[in-house]
């Protein structure tokens, strides 16, 4: 059963520090000068409340307020917590146009704060950790899904060369470099036995459809990883970059629709509430959006994409479990996330039984 909580309350702001979030602010403020133009002290460091994986700051500013991403302390998987990868798209989409925060400083000096970590600006606008947007109307419900979808659909239409990065990653046999990536991730952070896992592995690598497309592909895009105009139903800033690279668009979409296929418990599914009272497009109607906007005749056997997205999740809620166990973990809510693996995992080997396995 789904554990409800309130999302938006729980994961909006920020707050005091605490002692294993400190760093020496001296040693920042000095590089801030260095290397933020316009940059002017005194400084004030706070941390938000919501995300998982990269601790995140707000640092506040006689200049304004900006944005801080740093790596976790102690041992990390490998390849995980690139900030580094993320400053770098950032760097490459803001000319564009693509709504993301612009993007200030690198520091890759370990020495500094403890951890690689950037700096970016702090975009203003409204978050909606629940995906069933209990605060507003069907109205602005229904606008804020369209235009997930058509951003979205922007961002898989971004020249990749133009925006310098074509070598952001490999073209070609994205699927199987993910399912490579995660199960390698999955047995390096394996805690237990589970059947359902074993068997995906197996499965999901020897029926992947062909790549047709290649697109930066976000990696994580759903509607709490934006941050929307105060006023109009529209994306100011995407957020959380950390898993994007080079990839099948797909893979980003059908992510997407995920969340018609889990559970609300207070967070972006909307499997179990009201989406018709509520006002929020039916599947159907973001699929084929999504196929008009980018020039598709529509997403042949769903299921399978369902079945990789569901096994994703469960190798990261696993790598997040081994942290709690490790004692490393950033988050207080990483151990309520971890307890989902084995749902996770089984809900990827149901939908992998209905796409024929």
């Amino acid at each position: 059963m789904t554990e409800v909580i309130d999302a938006q309350k729980e994961f909006t702001g920020t707050r005091e520090l605490g002692e294993a979030d400190r760093f020496d602010e001296a040693a920042l403020a000095k590089w801030m000068q260095e290397n933020v133009d316009g940059y002017e002290g005194p400084m004030t460091v706070k941390k938000f409340a919501g995300g998982q994986s990269n601790p995140t700051y707000k640092i506040g500013a006689k200049s304004g307020s900006y944005v801080l991403r740093r790596k976790p302390l102690g041992k990390l998987l490998p390849s995980a917590h690139a900030v580094d990868r993320e400053f770098k798209v950032l760097s490459g989409l803001h000319p564009t146009g693509f709504p993301v925060a612009r993007p200030y400083g690198l520091c890759t000096d370990d020495d500094v704060i403890g951890s690689m970590f950037y700096v970016m600006e702090m975009v203003e606008g409204r978050s909606f950790w629940n995906g069933a947007m209990p605060d507003s109307n069907p109205e602005e419900r229904r606008a804020i899904y369209l235009n997930m979808i058509d951003t979205l659909a922007q961002l898989h239409s971004v020249d990749i060369d133009a925006a310098g990065l074509s070598d952001y990653g490999r073209p070609g046999n994205y699927f199987g470099r993910q399912i490579g990536r995660w199960t390698k991730q999955y047995k390096l952070s394996e805690t237990e036995d589970m059947p359902e896992m074993n068997r995906l592995m197996e499965w999901l690598p020897e029926t992947m459809p062909d790549q047709e497309r290649t697109s930066i592909a976000h990696g994580d895009y759903r509607i709490d990883n934006a941050i929307f105009d105060a006023k109009k139903p529209e994306i100011r800033a995407v957020l959380d970059w950390e898993l994007s690279t080079l990839g099948d668009p797909l893979a980003d979409f059908t992510y997407v629709c995920m969340a018609w296929k889990t559970p609300n418990g207070g967070r972006s599914g909307l499997l179990d509430i009201d989406i018709d009272a509520l006002g929020i497009p039916k599947l159907e109607e973001i699929v084929e959006r999504y196929c008009a906007a980018t020039g598709r005749d529509g997403i042949a056997n769903m299921d399978w994409y369902f079945a990789y997205n569901f096994f994703r999740i469960a190798a990261i809620m696993q790598g997040i479990k081994k942290r709690v166990i490790d004692g490393t973990a950033n988050s207080a809510h990483a151990k309520r996330m971890a307890e989902q693996t084995g749902d996770l995992a089984a809900s990827a080997w149901a939908f992998a039984k209905k796409a024929g396995a």
